[in-house]
């Protein structure tokens, strides 16, 4: 199967032909990105940004694009440095702030809609720019920097010294790395008032304790929110976190009487008299929406009975909101009235909404729709008429493609059901019989679904059958659900996930028994390393940053001692048997499937040793076992590496299991 598939990647460019065929990994290429839709004050033309991979396929090319709401004419590009992002409407719609890379670092620019060049209004040198936002009158720019707070100016360059620099790191804090920056340094997140006609920037905020950020301007633009966490373990990883008020006319910050735990995500009502936010006791309870009264410093749970986690809040009035969450494996668009206390789908087809923006009248709004069989493309809907597709640069190539719809079930468990799916092969006959691969996803957080990945799609088109299941842990399906991991990885987690893989050999006979395969990244990742001490039932694995011994992957990744503490109920030193028992390492003797490893050297969340760890084990144990490592690559390589690995990723883990299909 593999030498045809190998054959028709060569093949493809040259063959012109109406029939559909299945996608391949060299599809990827092709692939139009669509991110970050704003919709004008107006409501008149959504600003988002477009991508596409560059002809070296080792980056990617990043501008800024317009398209009408009316649908009556086609996308146009606006910026063309290929290095640009995060477009803001001005609150009169006249101007376009931007992030651009063209220049000297990364600065702000501003376009005028009317014509003309963008121009730069940061020069800075020192700095970072995490986010911004436009004051109510469009004369100010709010810019969260990531900045040393010693320095006084970040447009100012670094004072050069005559004596040589020591390569060296000095780690005083838990929290001292991060996937995709490594190491880190004396910066700290603080806010910035920038004036665009004179580009003078002064600072609001800014110490080397603590991180300010989710800064936002009251709808009167005399007072600034914002989220910090100013305690003495802020860069221990506390999960504590408050809302600060800061009046711009004499600089002075206020504490809000937020609920105890974790406030986030600050946001002004229209009328400016109340803040809502979301809000988390504590790691492993629910995260909920609160509405603080300004006047009397009240704090209002609200849609408290509803079980999911709010996404992309807006303020669609006074007392309604708009937002999206995980739900039953598709993101819909929910209605919370809050005067009701009860919120409501409102936009129900199978598929996944994403960065919703409003228009300045609440009634119009854009956001990014995606399926199993559908890039993110922009939608946009006017009140309550029915919504419509603004963008459709990846028709032609879709069109071109078989692409499989996912089949929804429920299946049982000891306490109760989950969710599973499956992919059809491309192809499929009544009365063939066809291998299946068991694909388990990351988190155990996060869900999968009706949204947009490819690799499922290049997994059919190879003729596997896919098979996933959204396991205890996962969102989208109540706290209890999510919450049912806790202390418990290798517990319930595999447990569902080996329950889907028999209800569908039970259900479908088409399924061969014989040809099983696994995958997984992350948690999925360690799932499949467990899997594989507890069955020899597949033929082959791949598992990708893995995590193979929680003893070293606590003390070498990038979260804190209290984020250990909290997965698995205390230090290694408290309930070092749990931490030892649910290692694949500890069993690795008992493996025997064929397994390929796939690792990045720059991966901070399951640092390269946990797949160095297990190709060790494995190759001790005689084991058929190779190990796959990216250089320069982190955790996220499946999302967003450089394409080319990103590519040579999808090629590998099908070629393993061709190899292995006798």
């Amino acid at each position: 199967m593999f030498r045809l598939f190998a054959a028709l990647c060569l093949l493809w460019p040259l063959v012109l032909t109406a029939e559909p065929r299945g996608m391949l990994p060299d599809d990827y290429y092709r692939f139009v990105f669509v991110a970050d839709p704003q919709l004008a004050p107006n409501g008149q033309q959504v600003a988002f940004v477009h991508s596409t991979i560059a002809d070296d396929k080792r980056s990617r090319h990043s501008n800024l694009w317009l398209v009408a709401t009316d649908a009556k004419s086609e996308p146009r590009q606006v910026t063309f440095s290929n290095k640009d992002r995060s477009p803001r409407w001005s609150p009169d719609g006249r101007q376009l702030a931007f992030i651009s890379g063209r220049g000297d670092g990364q600065q702000l620019y501003l376009l005028p809609m009317a014509g003309g060049e963008a121009r730069a209004i940061t020069t800075l040198k020192q700095a970072g720019i995490r986010d911004f936002s436009w004051s109510p009158d469009g004369t100010q720019l709010l810019l969260t920097l990531a900045v040393d707070p010693a320095i006084e100016d970040p447009t100012t360059d670094k004072a050069k010294s005559e004596q040589p620099e020591a390569d060296v790191v000095v780690i005083r804090h838990a929290l001292y790395k991060s996937d995709g920056s490594g190491y880190l340094n004396e910066r700290r997140s603080g806010l910035w008032l920038l004036d665009i006609a004179t580009q003078q920037l002064n600072r609001l905020t800014g110490d080397a304790r603590w991180h300010d950020h989710s800064a936002q301007f009251s709808p009167d633009g005399r007072h600034i929110v914002f989220a910090s966490d100013r305690s003495e373990d802020a860069l221990e990883g506390s999960m504590q976190q408050d809302l600060f008020v800061l009046s711009l006319s004499d600089g002075s910050v206020s504490r809000l009487d937020t609920l105890p735990g974790q406030a986030s995500s600050p946001q002004w009502s229209p009328d400016g008299r109340q803040l809502l936010y979301q809000y988390q006791a504590d790691y492993f309870e629910p995260q909920q929406l609160v509405l603080h009264q300004l006047r009397d410093g009240s704090n209002r749970l609200i849609a408290k009975d509803w079980d999911r986690t709010a996404n992309s809040v807006q303020w669609q009035s006074k007392d309604r909101l708009l937002l999206s969450a995980d739900h039953l494996g598709s993101r819909p668009i929910f209605e919370l009235d809050l005067r009701r206390d009860s919120p409501g789908i409102r936009l129900s087809k199978q598929g996944s909404a994403a960065s919703l923006t409003l228009a300045a009248d609440g009634k119009r709004l854009s956001y990014l729709w995606q399926d199993e069989q559908s890039l993110p493309e922009i939608w946009f809907q006017d009140g309550t008429k029915a919504p419509r597709q603004l963008t459709r640069f990846n028709q032609e190539l879709l069109a071109g493609l078989h692409l499989q719809p996912l089949e929804s079930f429920w299946f049982e468990h000891e306490h109760g059901q989950s969710q599973g799916f499956l992919l059809k092969p491309v192809g499929w006959q009544a009365g063939q019989s066809y291998p299946l691969i068991l694909n388990i996803k990351g988190g155990p957080g996060g869900m999968w679904g009706h949204q947009w990945f490819h690799e499922f799609q290049m997994m059919a088109a190879a003729g596997y059958a896919v098979v996933f299941t959204n396991y205890r842990g996962s969102t989208g399906y109540g706290f209890a659900h999510h919450n049912a991991v806790h202390a418990d990885y290798g517990g319930v987690d595999y447990r569902d996930n080996i329950a889907v893989l028999d209800h569908v050999l039970q259900q479908y006979d088409w399924l061969d028994s014989s040809r099983l395969y696994l995958t997984g990244g992350s948690h999925g990742g360690f799932l499949t390393n467990w899997i594989t001490t507890q069955t020899d039932r597949f033929k082959a694995a791949v598992t990708q940053r893995s995590v193979s011994n929680w003893l070293s992957e606590a003390g070498t990744q990038q979260y804190p001692p209290n984020s250990m503490r909290r997965e698995f109920a205390g230090t290694i030193w408290q309930n070092f048997e749990l931490y030892w028992n649910r290692s694949p390492l500890k069993y690795a003797n008992q493996v025997s499937t064929p397994t390929l490893i796939i690792h990045s050297t720059e991966d901070h969340i399951t640092p390269i040793g946990q797949g160095e760890e297990w190709f060790y084990a494995l190759k001790a144990n005689q084991v058929p076992v190779e190990m796959v490592v990216f250089k320069g690559e982190g955790h996220s390589l499946s999302r967003n590496g450089t394409p080319v690995n990103l590519v040579e990723r999808l090629k590998r883990i099908l070629e393993w299991f061709e190899r292995h299909a006798d």
